[in-house]
């Protein structure tokens, strides 16, 4: 498989900073990232440009940050509107904390079910954060894997609140296309309002590169969402992996889920920009 070339102005649409020296990570985070694991906003620059990148989506992790923003917000107050932000907050954060938030370049807030379980999703202040998120125009960004998101689509589907779906939902592939939840996803598609990440294949498939597994998911997605409402990401800098990730050769599995140029620029350029409010990129 060969590299990939990427469009002037393309966009990488999931990658974590870990920078422990001047942003310590939270006494109760579940995992604490090793050396080999972290990557500064500095490093994150050079990986971008030696790539052809003209920008990328920093996700706060579960990992390391959990709630605490801090290593991000810092990136973004220094990347001159390059990079945009997802934010890990409490679903009780107010509203002000939320519009201070996208004061600072933040585009939407990450709702972890595979980390923090479907409880939240019942509770209360859940509803009241995709009112809130809806009336800021800013987008709900989910992780969730197997089933977990027929338990979420109801209430997607009966809001009004944009919402992001991380690495294709995280099927189980032992259960085909068929399963629930993967199935709720696709339906979501009719809603206008979701968008899904091509990402995070060595997530939820085993084996190794180029995890071909994955394909019929992806082909799946792409044939219920269209370029229009599919972002590209890496996943940088593979938090957690039983082997060795780079970043070219999961690039380079782009070029085999969407062959087509004019989708792929899509996919790279216009629909991450319009999503998450990049300035307009090149045509």
């Amino acid at each position: 498989m060969k590299a990939l070339r990427v469009n002037r102005g393309a966009i990488d649409t999931h990658v974590h900073l870990f920078d422990p020296q001047r942003f310590p990570y939270a006494a109760d985070t579940r995992y604490r990232p090793v050396p080999g694991e972290c990557g500064r906003a500095e490093d994150l620059t050079q990986l971008l440009e030696v790539h052809g990148f003209a920008g990328a989506l920093l996700v706060n992790p579960t990992s390391g940050y959990g709630y605490d923003n801090r290593c991000m917000l810092a990136a973004l107050a220094r990347a001159g509107g390059r990079w945009r932000g997802i934010a890990r907050v409490p679903i009780s954060t107010p509203r002000a904390r939320l519009r201070a938030l996208a004061a600072k370049g933040v585009a939407g807030v990450r709702v972890d079910l595979v980390g923090d379980g479907l409880a939240l999703i019942n509770a209360p202040d859940f509803a009241r954060l995709l009112a809130v998120l809806t009336d800021l125009d800013l987008v709900l960004e989910v992780q969730c894997e197997h089933d977990q998101m027929a338990a979420l689509a109801p209430q997607i589907t009966q809001g009004r609140v944009r919402v992001v779906v991380d690495h294709c939902g995280r099927p189980d592939p032992a259960r085909g296309l068929r399963q629930p939840g993967f199935q709720a996803l696709l339906r979501l598609a009719d809603t206008g309002r979701v968008a899904v990440k091509l990402s995070g294949a060595f997530r939820f498939v085993d084996g190794a590169w180029p995890y071909p597994k994955a394909d019929h998911f992806v082909a799946a997605l792409l044939a219920a969402f269209g370029p229009e409402r599919c972002v590209w990401a890496s996943d940088w800098p593979f938090l957690r992996m039983p082997h060795r990730t780079d970043y070219g050769p999961v690039l380079a599995l782009l070029a085999r889920w969407l062959p087509d140029a004019g989708s792929r620029r899509r996919v790279l350029v216009n629909t991450p920009r319009q999503w998450f409010g990049f300035p307009s990129g090149p045509d």
